[in-house]
């Protein structure tokens, strides 16, 4: 579960933006706040981002920074604002979805064909097959998920948030937290995965553009 990081002044070497753009763009929202990891090294607290995720996001800013302003630019990366109607057999498809969780955790209209999936109901899905093909959960827990989320994710209205998986002694649980947020559990309980939903919601606009 742990992504390839990279540091601060590494990013700025690397793609030649300078410090005043990097924290310019965070402010403009271009860049999440949750990709802006502070980590203890022997040289003190340094940021890290994400490195896939971070440079991706850059190049895109770079090659469109000259049509769009800033905060036009702003709305097209809010990918948890992205709208879409997908019809149920443009899942399988398009490989948005495995056909396992379509046909487990789609409503009876859905999979009739006569309602579409909007970006919500697809993060759902998407996030559960993420889970499950990872191999982190069972098909029981997975139905857990895609409950929780539906009842708890529109209640962070559209703001940055993460999930969580944990179990102990074999038992599961998930939770939606405020980002950014320090999570502290007892000695009992392991942390299976902790996902952005920002983050899956950018993989998710990704295979739907």
């Amino acid at each position: 579960m742990d992504r390839e990081l990279i540091s601060k002044k590494d990013l700025l070497e690397l793609t030649g933006i300078s410090y005043g753009q990097l924290y310019r763009w965070k402010r403009k929202q271009l860049i999440p706040e949750e990709w802006f990891v502070r980590k203890s090294t022997f040289t003190g607290q340094e940021t890290f981002f994400p490195k896939d995720l971070i440079l991706a996001r850059i190049d895109k800013i770079l090659n469109m920074k000259d049509d769009l302003s800033l905060d036009e630019l702003a709305g097209k990366f809010s990918p948890l604002h992205f709208e879409a109607a997908v019809a149920h057999h443009e899942l399988s498809e398009r490989n948005i979805v495995s056909m396992v969780v379509i046909e487990r955790f789609s409503t009876p209209a859905q999979l009739s064909g006569a309602e579409s999936y909007s970006f919500e109901q697809l993060l759902y899905l998407h996030t559960v097959d993420r889970l499950l093909s990872g191999g982190e959960m069972s098909l029981d827990e997975a139905g857990v998920l895609a409950d929780t989320l539906r009842e708890h994710f529109p209640k962070f209205e559209g703001k940055p948030c993460e999930l969580l998986f944990t179990r102990k002694m074999g038992v599961s649980s998930f939770a939606l937290v405020s980002v950014p947020a320090d999570v502290y559990y007892d000695a009992g309980v392991k942390l299976v995965a902790r996902l952005s939903m920002t983050e899956m919601a950018e993989r998710l606009s990704g295979k739907l553009g």
